[in-house]
């Protein structure tokens, strides 16, 4: 056996605990009981078991940190972060879309009103057209009689 398994149990679930909080988790651990059983070398029932009070003082400890706002696991606070992100990229793309639709309705409305208005002024000038050649005459006007008397 090594000689960390000669030591007190309860000292290495405690140098385990330390170690776990302070946020030097190794790879594939979390921050847990299925853990701190790994790291200490004792078993997960003997923990539960035996050392009721440490498991209790170790998820207590982990509760203070994450309600402190600290996450002794870099990795869960990575996962919480980048949550956030993407809820708040959710919100960004829904008004984003919002928007869009508006825009889109005003261009709908925009090109209708456009349209409407052109085929008035086409209406009126071919009704313009149609009167001129049969029914109104054009008036000379004093700028136009000045101009045939200088010639």
């Amino acid at each position: 056996m090594t000689p960390e398994h000669h030591t007190d149990p309860e000292v290495r679930i405690r140098a385990a605990m330390q170690q776990l909080l302070g946020g030097n988790i190794p790879e594939g651990l979390k921050c847990d009981i299925k853990s701190l059983s790994t790291l200490s070398g004792v078993p997960r029932a003997t923990i539960y078991r035996t050392y009721p009070h440490l498991k209790a003082e170790f998820v207590r400890q982990r509760t203070d940190a994450h309600d402190a706002g600290q996450q002794p696991d870099p990795r869960v606070a990575q996962i919480e972060h980048l949550k956030t992100e993407i809820n708040d990229l959710h919100a960004r793309l829904s008004r984003r879309n919002t928007h869009i639709a508006e825009l889109q309705d005003f261009k709908t409305t925009a090109l209708s009103r456009i349209t409407a208005q052109h085929d008035e002024l086409t209406n009126l000038r071919r009704e313009h057209a149609a009167s001129t050649s049969t029914k109104i005459r054009r008036l000379n006007t004093p700028q136009s009689n000045a101009a045939v008397e200088t010639r």
